[in-house]
């Protein structure tokens, strides 16, 4: 007979006890909810807190830097390579035209072609060449983009629910320490669970806090190793280059020096109206005009700039 008064007591200590933590569930959601509706409404908060945490956020700046600096490279090194790309494919093409055009020509015109169409070919190859170092960085800033720069933000965004929670408890002791009774045992016992909440989430979010500052330290140092080494190699390529680039430059300046005995040639555009045209050049001329605005080669040393000398 007495086990019954017994079950039914420990069944009433069961469900108090189950419905004093569903409210306490309830009232960290609360708190947690308004520390959030303040941070994204703007809403000025303590400032001593704030001020708490002055070094955290200024190492978030500085990962806001990494970040953006990050994608920013990529996006320069990536159209650095297609303009790279399309030039080199442009002067291949007209190298080519050229050589092809002066071994078709026997006179020394031609054999101009011919050279200065080896020359293009040649700074073409040199420029896709410059792909290769440039293809190596973007490779290793991506993965580092991807894999560290991913890994920090993780980690910060748990730090930043830690701090919602923790700025979020405060706010609840704050509230609670208005009403507060010190004889009253119930408002005691009730503001040291709020203590203890304040002091559990203050303990997690110093942990994350400290996690954050010390891998955004890891992460700038990484970062600066990663470019030195990459950048390094860049800068040898280019040096190994450069005697290349100088004997192009040889070629190109004993080609001119070749070309400056030719005859130099004058290029005039028709610009007058075309009444005045018509008038001048007569009805003979119309037979023989099919474009009025074309453009006259006229040797230099004539220096005859009357339309009606212009050759078709």
């Amino acid at each position: 007979m007495d086990s019954h008064p017994s079950h039914s007591k420990d069944t009433n200590g069961k469900y108090r006890s189950e419905d004093q933590s569903v409210v306490s569930r309830m009232q960290k959601k609360y708190w947690k909810t308004k520390q959030v509706l303040i941070k994204v409404t703007g809403k000025k908060e303590d400032e001593h807190v704030v001020a708490s945490d002055a070094e955290l956020d200024a190492k978030l700046e500085v990962f806001h830097s990494i970040q953006a600096s990050c994608i920013d490279l990529l996006k320069t090194i990536e159209k650095y390579q297609q303009r790279l790309n399309v030039m080199s494919e442009e002067e291949n093409e007209l190298g080519l035209l050229l050589k092809v055009r002066g071994e078709q020509d026997a006179t020394k015109a031609g054999k101009m072609m011919e050279a200065t169409g080896k020359i293009l070919c040649s700074s073409a190859q040199q420029r896709v060449a410059l792909c290769t170092p440039l293809s190596r960085l973007g490779q290793e800033l991506a993965t580092f983009s991807h894999r560290a720069v991913s890994d920090t933000l993780l980690t910060i965004d748990h730090m930043e629910q830690a701090r919602i929670e923790y700025r979020g408890a405060l706010l609840w002791m704050k509230d609670v320490s208005q009403e507060l009774d010190p004889d009253t045992c119930k408002q005691m016992e009730k503001f040291r669970k709020v203590q203890t909440q304040v002091k559990n989430t203050k303990a997690q979010f110093d942990k994350l806090k400290m996690d954050v500052c010390q891998k955004v330290d890891l992460l700038g140092a990484s970062r600066c190793n990663m470019l030195s080494h990459s950048l390094a190699i860049y800068q040898q390529y280019l040096e190994e280059k450069t005697v290349v680039s100088e004997a192009i430059l040889l070629s190109v300046e004993h080609t001119n020096e070749q070309m400056a005995g030719m005859i130099e040639l004058h290029v005039s555009i028709l610009k007058h109206p075309l009444h005045i045209i018509l008038t001048e050049m007569g009805d003979s001329g119309l037979g023989r005009t099919p474009n009025l605005f074309r453009i006259c080669l006229c040797r230099r040393r004539q220096g005859n700039n009357d339309i009606n000398s212009c050759q078709r």
